[in-house]
């Protein structure tokens, strides 16, 4: 009977022992890729955002899209009024015809001058009659540039995509009035996605540029394939900021708990699964695939 008891206790001691030991084999292994892999759950989708503003300003009269369409290259956004325009640029040529007029006088006047006998017009009546028609000329010259400037403007007004992509957050609408330059419909450019992973510092030095990268989409099946393609070589410092007079401001409080600095890694996508449709923002898990020959 003891004997039984004496083997019930060593397989007991046993069993706890083997437990105990692969539950700290176990939280060592989970240490050991926490700590010492790089990878991180912090990683975003983003992608290249143009920002579109037109080179005039006025009344809008068409809205050519709509919110989230694919547009291409030269497609058509939307239309400034371009009724203001013409009226200018018909009044540049109008402009441009009398300065042509004028010089075609004044041409033909210096012309007759110039061959006129020295006792029917003066040395100086010639200079007058030639600097006369030069000045007719430039001015000429200077209605002609206008001309072709209120064409453009009249091109522009026709506010056209610079490049493939999506429309995103249309807030435009017809009747609004636009200013030169202002900013006033974003474009997400088409196949310009990558992923930013961040990071903690002290896994950087287990990241090279073009190492090996999957990035899991969360709440998903897929995982997006690709590579390092750049580190961030500055974030910045909330601690180190400047007062009116540029002097450092210096927070007197000192926390003992720091916790690490997430660095930005740019991954460029590879291959995307077939079914997953990319948008900017979309979080993800990076692992990055270190290669030892490094």
């Amino acid at each position: 009977m003891n004997k039984n008891n004496k083997l019930a206790k060593l397989l007991r001691f046993a069993i706890t022992f083997l437990v105990v030991s692969l539950a700290i084999f176990l939280g060592l292994m989970l240490w050991d890729n926490y700590m010492n892999s790089a990878w991180t759950r912090d990683g975003r989708v983003r992608a290249d955002v143009v920002m579109v503003a037109p080179d005039v300003g006025g009344l809008v009269s068409r809205v050519a899209v709509v919110d989230n369409q694919f547009v291409k290259k030269g497609e058509l956004l939307y239309q400034i009024d371009e009724v203001r325009f013409r009226h200018a640029l018909h009044e540049a040529h109008a402009i441009a015809q009398t300065r042509k007029a004028e010089y075609e006088m004044k041409k033909r006047q210096a012309l007759r001058r110039n061959v006129a006998d020295d006792e029917v017009v003066s040395a100086e009546n010639r200079d007058d009659a030639l600097y006369d028609a030069q000045i007719a000329h430039a001015r000429y010259e200077e209605a002609m540039t206008q001309v072709e400037t209120q064409e453009l403007n009249l091109e522009r007004s026709s506010v056209l995509a610079p490049t493939d992509g999506w429309v995103s957050n249309l807030l435009l609408r017809k009747g609004d009035f636009v200013q030169a330059g202002e900013k006033r419909m974003a474009l997400i450019t088409g196949d310009s996605f990558w992923v930013y992973g961040y990071f903690e510092e002290h896994k950087l030095s287990m990241i090279h540029i073009g190492d090996k990268a999957q990035m899991k989409m969360l709440g998903t099946k897929y995982t997006l394939k690709g590579h390092v393609e750049s580190i961030a070589r500055g974030i910045s410092d909330r601690d180190n900021v400047t007062d009116g007079r540029l002097l450092a401001n210096v927070n007197p409080i000192f926390t003992w708990v720091r916790l690490a600095q997430r660095i930005p890694v740019r991954i460029h996508i590879d291959e995307v699964p077939q079914g997953l449709s990319l948008s900017a923002g979309m979080t993800c898990s990076v692992s990055i695939i270190s290669d030892k020959s490094k």
